[in-house]
C-alpha cells in the first residue's frame, strides 16, 4: 500500500495531508507552532487525532515518542554515525538508512523491508512516497517518516518553532 505525504507551503507551523494510492484523504498533520520541542498531530479524516508525535529535548541526538491512543508505541531516534544517517525505532526493531541526501531509503527489521520511502525532489513543498509493504505498519511508518522530515529541517536551520509549553 501506498501512501503519498504533501507538506503545505504557506501555513503556520507543519502542515502535511497525506493521500492514499486513489488519492483519498486518508490523515491530516499539524504541528503546534508555540510548543517546547516539535510536536506533530496526526488526524483520521474524521477529525479525530490518532497519533502524537514528540520530541523528546534531554537528548544528545533527536529522538521522538510515538503515542498512539495517549499511550506511547515507539521512539524513533537518530543514531550517531559518521557518514550516512541512520535512525532507529527501538521498540519494534526496525532500522531506517539509507540515502537522506538521495531521498531514497527504507525501513528494514532483520533484513525485511517494512517501507520504502522516496521524496519529491522538485516540488513545492516537501512531497513522500511511503510504499509499506503491511497496513498494519501504516502508522509508525508515516510517523518515521515525518519525523525524519522533522530532523532534516532542523538540520538544515529552517522551520524554527517558537517554543512556550
Amino acid at each position: 500500500m501506498k501512501l503519498y505525504i504533501k507538506e503545505k507551503v504557506f501555513s503556520w507551523g507543519d502542515k502535511f495531508t497525506v493521500k492514499d494510492e486513489l488519492g483519498n484523504d486518508k490523515y491530516t498533520v499539524a504541528g503546534e507552532v508555540f510548543s517546547l520541542g516539535k510536536k506533530l498531530h496526526i488526524y483520521n479524516t474524521a477529525g479525530t487525532e490518532v497519533a502524537l508525535i514528540k520530541q523528546e529535548l534531554w537528548s544528545w541526538m533527536p529522538k521522538f515518542s510515538l503515542f498512539c491512543g495517549g499511550r506511547q508505541v515507539a521512539q524513533i531516534k537518530k543514531a550517531f554515525t559518521f557518514f550516512l544517517p541512520k535512525y532507529t525505532v527501538e521498540e519494534l526493531g526496525w532500522e531506517i538508512s539509507g540515502s537522506f541526501l538521495e531521498h531514497a531509503y527504507q525501513i528494514t527489521k532483520a533484513e525485511r523491508q517494512i517501507a520504502a520511502i522516496s521524496k519529491a525532489w522538485m516540488s513545492w513543498g516537501d512531497s513522500y512516497e511511503l510504499d509499506i509493504a503491511n497496513p498494519a505498519d501504516e502508522l509508525t511508518a508515516l510517523a518515521a517518516v515525518l519525523t525524519i522530515d522533522c530532523v532534516t529541517e532542523s538540520d538544515s536551520g529552517a522551520g524554527v518553532s517558537i517554543s512556550s509549553d
